[in-house]
C-alpha cells in the first residue's frame, strides 16, 4: 500500500507592501526597510532550518504570539490537540515515522505540567522533540499572574534547566540568547541519540524584535566510531565459540548489516519487544522476543545451545527486555554495543561485559569485514511458539483470534505502522504478531504510560502520511484518545479497542498473584457511539466471524476509524514473566497459574 502524502504548506512567494506574509504573518521593518523578525518568528525560522515540519500542542493566552508564529510558518504543519499529554505522545511517534524533529507547544503552568509524561516518554524512547512553552514575564513574577510559571510556582532546576527530563532547557529572556539556543538545538537534532529540549519564552519576550540576523544552523552529526583495535578484539572474542545476537530498538537503522552478520556467522538472533522486525521474525535464525510478552523459545535456545557470548546491539537490557534474569547471561558474558557509555554493564553489573561505544550500524559493518564465513551448514534453532486456536466461539472475541486477524489484514496486507498500547494489548501483540521489516512496530517499554500509543497513533499517521493502527485497551482509550484531533486533520489512524470492561492486565495480574480486594473493572463503554459523536467512523465487533470484514473496512477508509472489539476478558494474556518479575521485587504471590510467555527462571 503506497503512503498517502501529508498536505504541506507552500512557501509564500513574497511579502506584501504592508509587511505581511500572504497567509497573514505579521513582520516589522527596521529603519532601512529590511524585514525584522520577532523572537517568536526568529525561533520558528530556526526550527524550520533544523528540519521541523510538524508541531503538536494546545494553545493558550500566554503563548498566543508563539502560536501565531508557528501557525504562519510556510513549512511547519501545526496540529492543535485536545490535551498536552496527547500532543507530546503524538509528537514522539511522529518523529519515529518521519525521522524529523518534532515540536510540542504549550502554554504556561498546566500546559507545561500536562505535557511532562509525554516528554518523559519521548526522552526514554529516544525521540527528537523540542518543547516550546510560555512562562510569566519578569515584571509579573510573584504577583499571582494567571497560570504563573516562575520560580515561585515551579522548580526551575527540573523544568527549565538540563537534567533528567531535558537534554537542553532554558528560559529565553533576551533576543541575544537566540544564536546559542539555535546552535544547541541544531547540535542536539544532528546527534545520533534522542534529544528532548525545552525552550520557554516569557509572554512579553515573544513579540520583542531581534536585533541581528541569526547565522544558519549547522547540522553535522558526529557518531561515536569504534577503533580498529576494538573491532579486531570483538571479532576474536566471537570466534572463540558460538554466539547469539540480541537486538534492541537502538539498532533499528542497522537491519541490513545485522542480517548480513547473522547469515555470515550462523548466529542465533533474538530481540527486545521494541526491536521486533529489525531482524525478520520469520527467519530460521530468529529464536524469539525477550522480556514482556516474549517467547520461551529464547530460554530453550540458551539452555540447549549454550552460546559462549551474546553480542548486544542497541538495547539497555532493562526489566522489560530481560527481567534481569541470570538465565540470559552465557558463560563468557556480553559484548555490549551502545552509543551511550552509561548503558553497558548497568542491567547486569556482575556479568562479564565488554563495552563498545559506537553506533550499531557503523560497528556491525566494520565487524563484518573482520569475521570469517562460518560453515554453510544450516543449524536448526528453536522457533517462537504460537497459540493453538480451536474452532470459532459464538460469543465475544478471543484476543488471540483478533491478533491473528490483525496479522493477516494489517501486518501482511498493508504497510501500516502498528502501535501497541501498554497493558494486555502490549503482551498479546508482542507475543503473537510477526514482523519482517523494521520501523513497523512500536511499543513503549521504559515509561510504559497508558495513553502513549492511543494518542501516539495520530502522530504516527500524520508523521508518515499513511496508515497507522493502534491496538489498545478500553481503559487507555478512555484516558485521552485524540480521536477528535484525528478527525480535524483527517489522520489515517485506526484504533482497535480490546473492550472488556476492565484494566485487564491489572485484573489478571492481581488474580494470578493471589491478591484480592482491589477493583479493576470499569463500566463498559460504547466506543462506536463515542467515535461517531466526534466525527470518526465506528465499527462494532461482537463475534469472531465479523472480524475480517471489520478490519478490511477500517483499513480501506481514509480517515480515522475506531474498531470496538468485545473480547473475552478471561483469556489469560502472555504476561507470566512480568508477574514473576514483580514477585522477585517483593510483591508476594499466593497462587500459581499456568501461563504462556517469556519466563523468568
Amino acid at each position: 500500500m503506497a503512503k498517502r502524502s501529508v498536505s504541506q504548506k507552500t512557501i509564500p512567494a513574497k511579502i506584501d507592501g504592508n509587511g505581511h506574509y500572504p497567509n497573514g504573518s505579521n513582520l516589522s521593518f527596521n529603519g532601512n526597510g529590511d524585514v525584522s523578525l520577532t523572537v517568536a518568528q526568529a525561533l520558528v525560522k530556526v526550527l524550520e532550518e533544523i528540519g521541523v515540519r510538524q508541531a503538536f500542542g494546545v494553545s493558550g493566552g500566554a503563548m498566543a504570539t508563539l502560536w501565531a508564529a508557528l501557525s504562519n510558518s510556510p513549512l511547519i504543519q501545526v496540529i492543535h490537540c485536545r490535551h498536552e499529554g496527547g500532543a507530546a505522545f503524538a509528537a514522539a511517534e511522529a518523529y519515529f515515522t518521519s525521522n524529523r524533529p518534532v515540536v510540542v507547544f504549550t502554554t504556561a503552568g498546566p500546559g507545561i505540567t500536562n505535557a511532562l509524561t509525554g516528554l518523559f516518554a519521548a526522552r526514554d524512547e529516544g525521540a527528537k522533540v523540542i518543547h516550546l512553552s510560555a512562562c510569566t514575564s519578569a515584571a509579573q513574577r510573584g504577583r499571582w499572574a494567571i497560570q504563573e510559571t516562575s520560580s515561585y510556582t515551579l522548580p526551575q532546576e527540573s523544568f527549565f534547566t538540563a537534567g533528567q527530563l531535558f537534554h537542553e532547557a532554558t528560559v529565553l529572556e533576551s533576543p541575544k540568547q537566540l544564536p546559542q539556543i539555535a546552535r544547541r538545538l541544531a547540535l542536539g537534532v544532528a546527534g545520533t541519540g534522542g534529544f528532548v529540549a525545552h525552550i520557554s519564552i516569557p509572554t512579553g519576550v515573544q513579540s520583542t524584535p531581534i536585533e541581528t540576523p541569526l547565522p544558519p544552523a549547522q547540522l553535522t552529526a558526529y557518531p561515536p566510531l569504534p577503533s580498529q583495535k576494538t573491532i579486531l578484539e570483538v571479532a576474536k572474542l566471537l570466534q572463540e565459540g558460538p554466539f547469539a545476537i540480541w537486538v534492541g530498538f537502538g539498532a533499528r537503522h542497522a537491519t541490513h548489516s545485522i542480517r548480513q552478520l547473522a547469515e555470515k556467522t550462523g548466529a542465533a538472533v533474538m530481540c527486545s519487544p521494541r526491536g521486533k522486525g529489525i531482524f525478520p521474525e520469520t527467519h530460521p535464525q530468529f529464536v524469539g522476543v525477550t522480556g514482556v510478552g516474549g517467547h520461551e523459545s529464547v530460554i530453550q535456545y540458551l539452555q540447549e545451545r549454550s552460546p559462549l557470548r551474546i553480542l548486544v546491539l542497541g538495547t539497555r537490557l532493562g526489566e522489560p527486555t530481560s527481567f534481569w534474569s541470570e538465565a540470559m547471561i552465557p558463560a563468557e558474558g556480553l559484548i555490549h554495543v551502545d552509543i551511550d557509555p552509561k548503558v553497558p554493564g548497568v542491567a547486569y553489573p556482575f556479568a562479564k561485559t565488554y563495552p563498545v561505544i559506537a553506533d550499531a550500524d557503523i560497528f556491525v559493518k566494520a565487524l563484518l569485514d573482520a569475521m570469517p564465513v562460518r560453515s554453510s551448514q544450516q543449524l536448526l534453532f528453536p522457533q517462537p511458539e504460537t497459540i493453538e486456536i480451536d474452532g470459532e466461539v459464538e460469543n465475544l472475541v478471543r484476543p488471540e483470534v483478533l491478533i491473528k486477524a490483525i496479522q493477516s489484514i494489517v501486518v501482511d496486507g498493508s504497510d501500516a505502522v502498528v502501535l501497541a498500547e501498554s497493558g494486555n494489548s502490549f503482551t498479546w501483540s508482542t507475543h503473537l504478531l510477526r514482523f519482517d521489516q523494521a520501523h513497523r512496530y512500536r511499543v513503549s517499554t521504559g515509561v510504559g504510560a497508558m495513553g502513549h500509543n492511543v494518542t501516539g497513533v495520530v502522530g504516527a499517521a500524520l508523521g508518515r502520511g499513511g496508515k497507522a493502527v493502534a491496538i489498545v485497551g478500553d481503559g487507555a482509550m478512555l484516558m485521552n484518545s485524540e480521536v477528535s484531533t484525528a478527525v480535524k486533520y483527517q489522520a489515517p489512524a485506526v484504533w482497535i479497542v480490546l473492550n472488556d470492561g476492565r484494566y485487564n492486565m491489572c485484573y489478571q495480574g492481581m488474580f494470578l498473584l493471589g491478591l484480592t480486594g482491589a477493583d479493576a473493572t470499569i463500566p463498559q463503554a460504547d466506543f462506536v457511539a463515542i467515535a461517531r459523536g466526534m466525527g470518526a467512523e465506528g465499527i462494532r465487533v461482537e463475534q469472531e466471524s465479523e472480524l475480517e470484514a471489520a478490519l478490511n473496512r477500517a483499513m480501506s477508509l481514509s480517515g480515522p476509524v475506531v474498531v470496538d472489539v468485545c473480547i473475552d476478558a478471561m483469556r489469560l494474556a502472555p504476561s507470566k514473566g512480568r508477574n514473576k518479575s514483580l514477585s522477585v521485587q517483593g510483591v508476594q504471590a499466593t497462587k500459581s497459574e499456568s501461563q504462556i510467555s517469556f519466563p523468568l527462571v
